[in-house]
């Protein structure tokens, strides 16, 4: 890893009690995992695939006095794309700007600066996310996908 790398510095941004973190250290999987399992885009999902999400991606928590609170996950290469994924605040938290907060937080952070592209997919939070500048794809008909909607319920194997 090159030295002017910030994947091994803990990124911060405070809020009154609350701070978003990047430290992998903080984030408690429990929490994590406990709302994403119910949660329509992973309902279902393992432990085992959020651990081994979590390993493999750019994460930021959200706590309040170090209570994890909320989370958002960053798939990226750190030079030209990331993905937005796994954001969720609290339902005990939400009506207090925290989504924003944290939003606010993840997109900026030093190695997801000067990226061609971000993505996401959202059902229903489009508001929130054009706040941060996402939109409609610019040219839907270049994107393609292969989605395996019922892929938590599988078996890892059953590809």
């Amino acid at each position: 890893m090159n030295a002017t790398s910030t994947e091994a510095l803990a990124y911060e941004q405070r809020r009154a009690a609350f701070v978003v973190s990047s430290d992998a250290g903080w984030l408690d999987l429990d929490v994590i995992h406990g709302y994403l399992t119910r949660s329509y885009w992973a309902e279902g999902i393992s432990r085992e695939l959020v651990e081994r999400s979590i390993r493999h991606s750019l994460c930021f928590g959200l706590y309040e006095w170090g209570r994890q609170v909320g989370f958002a996950r960053m798939v990226t290469d750190r030079a030209t794309y990331a993905y937005l994924a796994d954001v969720f605040v609290l339902e005990a938290y939400r009506g207090r700007g925290l989504s924003s907060f944290l939003l606010e937080a993840v997109m900026a952070h030093p190695d997801l600066q000067g990226l061609r592209r971000f993505g996401l997919s959202t059902r229903d939070a489009h508001g929130l996310y054009r706040k941060f500048g996402f939109s409609g794809l610019a040219r839907p008909e270049r994107m393609m996908e292969i989605l395996h909607p019922d892929a938590y319920k599988r078996k890892e194997s059953a590809w």
